[in-house]
């Protein structure tokens, strides 16, 4: 083929799917993908994720980590790695190790990166030529035997000294990060917040000085057992000045005998809710006495009494502020702490560590790791080299041409698994964000959108199979089918919508029959339906007026018997005659013509819907299906009637040798019945034939029907029976 005026570079190309696409054959191709018109791309963006492909690759395609491949990111990546290989032909053969020397080190990252393979091998202490995605894919092995690895984190390995592990070791205790080798370390950060933490811990130490210790050591237990009553006792001084307020709120802020005397039980049980009265019995004098107290509050009050150091035995509320007062140097003290992240190491150890000061050893390690980092980089880049070695072929053959979709022996990127429905299964399913009918339908496709469950796996998501081949009447919204992925993990699949198109030709001859039979169906229904309901009005009446002890009178009229046998007899006359017309008509047309007309006819009846079937099926396209799930298609992806077959299964049944007699009989019932109802159909075709292709001075069914009803016409009406006679007959008739 000609190759486009647009690029200098000779492009191979091929019918793929019915469209012509770009062949990408070699190295080469890959080389000079930059060159290829973007119009020739099939592909022009994808997801990185929903796709059965190696999900790693898929980032690292993405440089800019949006979610989207687009086609920049595509050419950059083939550019660099044609450029890093010796030969970028290997790339067609997917392996997943590469040589030593398949790296191209006339290229200054190629030589680097093969001086990172060497050094991986070397760190895994194996010797051989070649790496392979095996040796790259576990970091902390690669790592684990180095002492820097250029992630800025040091570890007690990367220490000099006993004592210079140590230190990493407690810092780390107090703030840490994982390293490439698997071990928790500590950053520049962490160096400088420790240090700073601990300075700032022996200043704060260095503030509490003795006047801030009112009760020396004890200071801070007698604060806590003084906050344990402190709004206790505010509660007591507050009843003890409504009693000044005013005496007789006494009994309303006193004790109260009431509840207590409503607890039941041993009181020594019911602390808590003894604790909830008063502290005290409350005075007009506001004192507290110390010996007098709730006894759910005693314990609390020794406490005070013994740490304080209380020599009085009653308290008035300037002497209990007095109390308060004294910890003011302390809370404040308290409030102002600092370095409470090392307050667990001890003021000693802590004075230790700062007189010892390895801070700048700490960060002069940390820079000589800061300083591995392209080499450590270069190590994980070699990963990289490895994961495209493998899979960038196929991934722009998912891409630049989607020839994988039409390789009978392997399955696109969007091909998510196989789903079992209605004794077919059908490969081509692609996962969706949800149904979309209104996009899909574009796509020309029978598409069912099914939700897909595991309990098993706990994962859920929507997919767009495809059908193309076999029938859909047993298809419906809300049929459960079995999905299984790539994995062979299965799900339970719901039919949540349709989007209706033609699957076969097949299936479109028999649509237009279907849909008569259908409709025949319904109105038989309904016809039978409403007759149920008429007879059953009429039982019900029946009944209701048997009930009553009334007869109905049911008169006999013989004019109505006279019209119904006038209309049988019409009846009979019409069969006659369409039958005699039938007869008249076939004289002179063979065998051979009948099938001849029949076949035309069904031709009429069916061509239109096998015609509309053909120009869909023809025109079928993946495209859209692909664009509601995000990918954005730059040509078609045409799923025609040959192709399609390949992608839907239908049940295959063996042929029976041994039949069961009762079932033989029914298949025989249902064959007699079968061919009657052909039968009748033929007579009426032929009589509808007839009348329109019946010679001139042929006599045809509609020429007889006019006579037969012209003779019923003429022939004499029945004559009325006399009112009065029909009475008396009546009355002769003997009662039963």
């Amino acid at each position: 083929m000609k190759k486009p005026a647009n690029t200098s570079y000779p492009w191979k190309f091929a019918s793929v799917g019915g469209t012509v696409r770009v062949n990408i054959q070699s190295g080469e191709d890959i080389r000079h993908l930059g060159e290829l018109d973007r119009k020739l791309w099939t592909v022009l963006s994808c997801p990185t994720s929903g796709l059965e492909f190696d999900e790693t690759t898929l980032k690292l395609i993405d440089v800019d980590k949006d979610g989207k491949i687009r086609v920049d990111e595509v050419i950059k990546t083939a550019q660099w790695l044609t450029r890093i290989l010796k030969n970028a032909d290997d790339l067609l053969k997917e392996n997943d190790s590469l040589p030593l020397d398949g790296f191209n080190t006339e290229d200054p990252d190629g030589a680097r990166l093969q001086a990172s393979a060497r050094q991986i091998l070397k760190n895994l202490q194996l010797e051989k030529d070649s790496i392979s995605l095996e040796d790259t894919a576990d970091n902390v092995k690669i790592f684990a035997q180095t002492q820097f690895n250029g992630d800025g984190i040091i570890t007690p390995a990367s220490a000099p000294d006993e004592a210079t592990a140590k230190l990493i070791e407690t810092i780390a205790g107090i703030a840490s990060a994982i390293d490439r080798s698997g071990v928790p370390g500590i950053t520049a950060e962490h160096v400088e917040a420790f240090y700073a933490a601990c300075a700032d811990f022996q200043a704060w130490m260095a503030a509490g000085t003795k006047d801030v210790f009112p009760y020396g050591d004890k200071t801070a237990d007698a604060l806590a057992a003084v906050n344990a009553i402190k709004d206790k006792v505010a509660d007591y001084f507050m009843r003890c000045k409504l009693i000044g307020f005013d005496a007789a709120s006494a009994e309303a802020v006193d004790v109260s005998v009431a509840k207590i005397a409503a607890i039941e039980g041993n009181l020594a049980a019911a602390t808590d809710q003894i604790a909830l009265q008063p502290l005290a019995k409350p005075a007009a004098d506001g004192k507290l006495v110390l010996k007098a107290v709730n006894p759910a509050w005693k314990g609390a009050i020794d406490a005070v009494v013994s740490l304080v150091g209380i020599k009085n035995e009653a308290l008035d509320e300037a002497e209990w502020a007095a109390i308060l007062g004294t910890f003011a140097p302390y809370v404040a003290w308290m409030d102002a702490k600092k370095g409470a992240e090392v307050e667990a190491l001890g003021l000693e150890c802590v004075n230790a560590i700062l007189k010892e000061d390895k801070k700048a050893a700490l960060l002069a390690l940390l820079e000589k790791d800061k300083a591995e980092e392209a080499n450590a980089l270069s190590i994980e880049e070699v990963d990289k080299v490895l994961r495209l070695n493998k899979h960038f072929y196929r991934f722009l053959n998912n891409y630049v041409v989607l020839a994988d979709f039409y390789d009978p022996e392997r399955k696109a990127i969007f091909q998510a698994g196989r789903l079992y429905i209605d004794q077919r299964s059908t490969d081509l399913c692609v996962k969706v964000a949800g149904p979309a009918p209104e996009i899909s339908s574009l796509s020309g496709m029978y598409i069912l959108y099914c939700a897909c469950t595991s309990e098993k796996l706990g994962k859920s998501f929507n997919i767009a199979a495809v059908l193309t081949d076999g029938d859909v009447d047993g298809l419906r919204e809300g049929k459960n089918a079995v999905f299984y992925d790539r994995d062979g993990n299965d799900y339970t699949a719901k039919v949540v919508a349709i989007v209706d198109n033609p699957i076969s030709i097949r299936q479109a001859f028999w649509t237009p029959y279907r849909k008569l039979a259908r409709m025949i169906n319904d109105r038989i229904d309904k016809k039978a339906a409403e007759k149920n309901e008429k007879s059953m009005s009429g039982l019900t009446s029946a009944a209701d007026t048997a009930t009553e002890g009334k007869a109905p009178a049911v008169p006999f009229d013989i004019g109505k018997f006279a019209g119904i046998f006038a209309a049988i007899g019409m009846a009979v006359g019409l069969v006659g005659a369409a039958l005699a017309g039938v007869v008249s008509a076939l004289k002179g047309i063979t065998f051979w013509q009948i099938l001849l007309i029949l076949g035309v006819l069904m031709l009429l009846i069916s061509g239109p819907s096998m015609f509309i079937a053909w120009r869909k099926i023809r025109r079928r396209d993946l495209g859209p299906v692909l664009n509601a799930n995000g990918w954005a298609i730059n040509a078609a992806a045409l799923v025609r009637a040959k192709f399609g077959k390949t992608l839907t299964s239908l049940a295959q049944f063996p042929k029976l040798t041994a039949v069961d007699p009762e079932a033989r009989k029914k298949a025989n019932v249902r064959k007699f019945w079968g061919c009657f109802c052909g039968l009748v159909v033929v007579a009426c075709v032929a009589l509808w034939l007839c009348n329109v292709l019946a010679p001139i001075g042929m006599g045809s069914p509609l020429s007889c029907y006019k006579e037969a009803v012209e003779a019923v016409e003429e022939a004499p009406a029945a004559e009325a029976v006399p009112a009065e006679a029909e009475s008396a007959a009546a009355e002769e008739v003997p009662a039963q």
